[in-house]
């Protein structure tokens, strides 16, 4: 009997992604894919959109993810992992549904799921999650095999992951001139996200102040810290800021603002600043117009130097860590005893999110977790 390939029993891995749109007509009707059931209406989207209009209405998370597919492509043929590697978004072509469909006529039926989002939080995980079990509910309905769908764990203190951010941030500060190098400090950004939402992020024993998203973050940007302070020789003031609010005012987010925290380092005398996006993934939209737009003019207008780490994107390291953890899942299927990377304190993260992992605002159903609808393989009666 020919042995089994490193990783089976999975025979596809789905990139699932955000999704923007690819032209000024696109900017609406995909402003009305994500606020859809919220009532808005389309004038009030129209002018929402204008941050996609100033770049053509092209939002750069396309290009970015074509750019992570050629090299997942790339470095899984580059080790012998036969394993095709296929494309779809929550938002915009190509959609999660047509893709998820065209694996299983194409004979997919283990597929593993990796969403571009580093960090438990509804936003992040469980909202990815409800979009696969819309998917296979939609796929079942059809008539066609329903595979079994399992997503990779959170990945954000993977080596593949950190490493980039680290050296990332290494060279924004060359950028900055050398007389106020030394004195810069390090703002590590992330999404905004309710403060209720953060409080229930995570497994129930994480949840609390911030939950674990605030405090996975907090572990990477420490991570981060030592890091260039190792490299450099200096040490450099740090801290965890937000950006890219969308909600209501008088509901809380997770604070301080970015451009507010660059204010505050202006009047406590800071040198300059690095921005470094370790909550994004890729430059889209919240990376080019948030930081590069928005903090870049109230960094001038202050008089503060400043720059900007870039995202892990299609980094080689990256693709690498991708292919460590679809084997280290591949393996746990298999019933091998394996060695799961991870740096920092928090440790690796689970295979499987928990009941009451990032509470949904509404019960839905959702995939790949413990509360999933869909059977498990044992309740299939095949692998």
């Amino acid at each position: 009997m020919p042995e089994q390939p490193a990783h089976a029993p999975y025979d596809a891995l789905l990139l699932l992604s955000f999704g923007g749109p690819e032209g000024e007509g696109d900017v609406v009707p995909f402003l009305e894919n994500v606020t859809r059931g919220r009532g808005i209406p389309r004038e009030r989207l129209a002018q929402v959109g204008q941050h996609y209009f100033l770049f053509g209405g092209v939002s750069p998370i396309n290009a970015q993810n074509r750019g992570l597919l050629h090299a997942l492509r790339k470095d899984f043929a580059d080790h012998g992992v036969d394993l095709p590697v296929y494309w779809g978004n929550r938002n915009w072509a190509p959609y999660l549904t047509d893709t998820l469909r065209e694996m299983v006529v194409d004979g997919r039926r283990r597929i593993l799921v990796l969403a571009t989002s580093a960090y438990a939080s509804y936003s992040g995980c469980r909202q990815y999650r409800e979009n696969l079990a819309d998917a296979l509910a939609a796929v079942e309905k059809e008539g066609l095999p329903l595979p079994r769908v399992d997503k990779l764990r959170h990945y954000f203190n993977h080596p593949g992951f950190v490493r980039p951010m680290v050296d990332a941030t290494l060279a924004a500060l060359d950028e900055l001139p050398a007389n106020v190098r030394g004195g810069a400090r390090l703002a590590f950004t992330t999404h905004s996200i309710p403060t209720s939402s953060a409080d229930t992020s995570g497994p129930l024993d994480a949840h609390g102040r911030g939950g674990a998203y605030v405090a996975q973050h907090l572990d990477v940007a420490r991570q981060i810290a030592a890091a260039v302070h190792e490299a450099t020789g200096t040490e450099h003031p740090w801290q965890l800021v937000y950006q890219s609010r969308s909600g209501a005012p008088h509901i809380p987010w997770l604070e301080p603002d970015i451009c507010d925290h660059l204010g505050a380092l202006h009047d406590a005398g800071a040198h300059a600043a690095v921005m470094v996006p370790i909550g994004f993934v890729s430059d889209h939209m919240e990376v080019k117009y948030d930081l590069d737009t928005e903090a870049v003019a109230k960094a001038r207008e202050l008089g503060l130097p400043v720059t900007r780490a870039a995202t892990v994107g299609a980094d080689p390291r990256f693709a690498a860590g991708i292919r460590d953890l679809v084997l280290e899942r591949a393996a746990v299927e298999q019933g091998r005893v394996v060695e799961r990377c991870a740096l920092g304190g928090l440790g690796p993260s689970h295979d499987l999110c928990p009941v009451g992992c990032c509470p949904a605002r509404d019960p839905r159903p959702a995939a790949a977790g413990g509360d999933s609808p869909y059977p498990r393989p044992q309740e299939q009666g095949a692998l």
